[in-house]
């Protein structure tokens, strides 16, 4: 890295056009080259809501203030104690947080950021989002179907996941179903790496990894970067082995600044200020603990039985430091070296706000997109065949049980009254089995935002492939196999044509059921809620509908 005498130049190396086929560097809206972004007077406030129903208060926390620097080429972390600041200043500058809280500039390549950043820059969440049903293999097909052009051809595009397999070693488990929190991780990089983009965001990739895959996904990360990409992650705590490698470090507590510069310059600067290094610490352990209020220190000093002296001198020492080390950074020399580089770069974009309206664009278009999410959906769908037997199963014994009733019941009541009955029973099993369709957007709700997001898909094939490769499979086998068995055993006398007629009859009942609890659940977070309420609506209308006619 240079030094920060060095004139104020910003790197624009053209990558060559093979390694990113199909990026058009004519488009505004895409990113190419290498990717150099600066934030400038960056503050966020989170606005939430508090109280009871039509009296809730309105309240603005502020998450982050006046923060600034600059993110190059290169392994740029953003490291802090367990307050939230390195998330919301990650997912502030990956665009991933609402755009009517923020104030400040972030700029990409001296430029205001794109409306669509978000699709054309790479974003791996700390709570893994890839589809467990499906090989690795399949989750990396999806993302390279869906995120490359159109243009790029098959063999580019099975030489790029090909490439990236092997990069993250993940070439002799690609047809191993990604159950473990490691190969989840890894495969959720994979999935963005795949796309090639120049600039890819990570919140706490090493969390819940053990030692030797963090370092892998450390050392690939490294290499990435190398090639020239910018790598901006949030990490807790770092080994020496990791840390060494980074490029940039930037310290955040409390929403504010600690450091922000060269990561092996930091050591430096905390002990050119008076803070104490034990050789045989960390320097990351080292810096964390200088901003948590020196916790070790407070442990070797007091005496036993009163932890909560200690935990309530800690908290105050906290505040303290973070006022202590915000104040320091604000006038040291290396923040105004910063600000001497950042200046120019904000120049005349002054006017031109990162918090523009931001909107969604993808590559691929709509056919594309359906086709890829039917064949995605469809695999997670056949992705249970236990849990599916054992349905088949339970539904074929109630059907036995229930066809086994009516046709006993046959001597007791008239004909007409049995089947009357009986249409009573087969409705009621449709619009109460139907209830757990609301589940269908709930369970894949945080990898689709992720995914929609990212530019992957539009709403609108997302929502058809959910509907033809999960809801119609799973009500058309648990149907069928009632109302097959159910009319075999009761012996309703009925020809071909009125059996078909009967059946696609009861299908179209389970399909219509199912659209109140699906509507409810597409667009509401309390599943248990809306379960319980579409439950009533369902049991109310079918007491009031058919009780007069269950007597015999």
């Amino acid at each position: 890295m240079s030094s920060n005498n060095d004139p104020v130049t910003i790197p624009m190396i053209e990558r060559n056009p093979s390694d990113l086929p199909g990026m058009d560097t004519s488009d505004p809206s895409t990113l190419t080259g290498e990717v150099v972004l600066s934030f400038h007077n960056i503050s966020y406030g989170e606005t939430v809501q508090s109280g009871f129903p039509f009296r809730k208060k309105t309240e603005v926390i502020r998450r982050l203030s006046n923060i600034n620097g600059i993110m190059r080429p290169g392994l740029n972390a953003i490291m802090g104690p367990e307050d939230g600041s390195r998330s919301w200043l990650l997912d502030v500058l990956a665009a991933r947080k609402d755009p009517r809280g923020l104030s400040g500039d972030i700029l990409i390549n001296g430029k205001p950021r794109p409306a669509n950043f978000k699709c054309t820059s790479s974003y791996v969440p700390q709570n893994d989002v890839v589809m467990q049903t499906v090989t690795v293999r399949d989750n990396i097909m999806f993302s390279a179907a869906l995120r490359l052009p159109i243009t790029v051809t098959k063999d580019e595009r099975r030489r790029r996941i090909k490439e990236v397999l092997e990069l993250l070693h993940l070439d002799k488990v690609a047809n191993v179903k990604p159950r473990s929190k490691e190969l989840r991780k890894r495969t959720s990089i994979a999935m963005e790496l795949v796309a090639q983009h120049p600039i890819l965001f990570l919140d706490d990739p090493t969390t819940g990894l053990d030692l030797r895959t963090t370092t892998d996904v450390i050392s690939v990360l490294r290499r990435m970067s190398m090639r020239g990409r910018t790598i901006i992650f949030s990490i807790n705590q770092a080994q020496y082995s990791i840390f060494r490698f980074f490029d940039s470090l930037t310290l955040v507590a409390s929403g504010k600044v600690m450091y922000h510069g060269p990561a092996q310059e930091a050591l430096e600067y905390f002990t050119s200020a008076g803070y104490e290094y034990d050789p045989h610490n960390n320097p990351a352990d080292f810096f964390l603990d200088i901003i948590n209020g020196g916790f070790s220190a407070i442990l070797d000093t007091e005496e036993e039985g009163h932890n909560a002296d200690i935990y309530t001198e800690l908290s105050e020492r906290r505040h303290q430091v973070t006022e202590k080390l915000a104040n320091m950074y604000v006038q040291s020399s290396l923040y105004r070296e910063t600000r001497t580089e950042l200046d120019p770069l904000l120049g005349e974009q002054r006017a031109g706000r990162s918090s523009a309206l931001e909107e969604i664009t993808c590559v691929t278009p709509f056919w594309n997109q359906l086709r890829w999410n039917i064949s995605h959906l469809l695999k997670n769908c056949l992705g249970f065949p236990k849990i599916t037997t054992i349905q088949a199963v339970i539904i074929a014994i109630l059907s036995v049980i229930v066809g086994t009733i009516f046709h006993v019941l046959r001597n007791d009541c008239n004909e007409v009254q049995i089947r009357a009955n009986l249409l009573f029973f087969l409705t009621f099993f449709q619009t109460i089995t139907s209830v757990t369709a609301g589940e269908l957007f709930e369970i894949d709700r945080d990898r689709f935002l992720h995914e929609h997001t990212s530019g992957y898909y539009r709403v609108s094939p997302y929502f058809l492939g959910k509907l033809l490769a999960e809801l119609v499979p799973r009500r058309l086998l648990p149907s069928t196999i009632f109302t097959v068995i159910v009319f075999i055993i009761v012996g309703v006398k009925t020809d071909v044509k009125g059996f078909f007629a009967m059946f696609f009859t009861i299908m179209m009942l389970a399909y219509s059921a199912s659209s109140l609890p699906l509507f409810i659940g597409a667009g509401e977070k309390a599943a248990a809620i809306s379960t319980v309420l579409v439950v009533i609506y369902f049991i109310l209308m079918l007491v009031t509908k058919f009780s007069p006619r269950l007597l015999c």
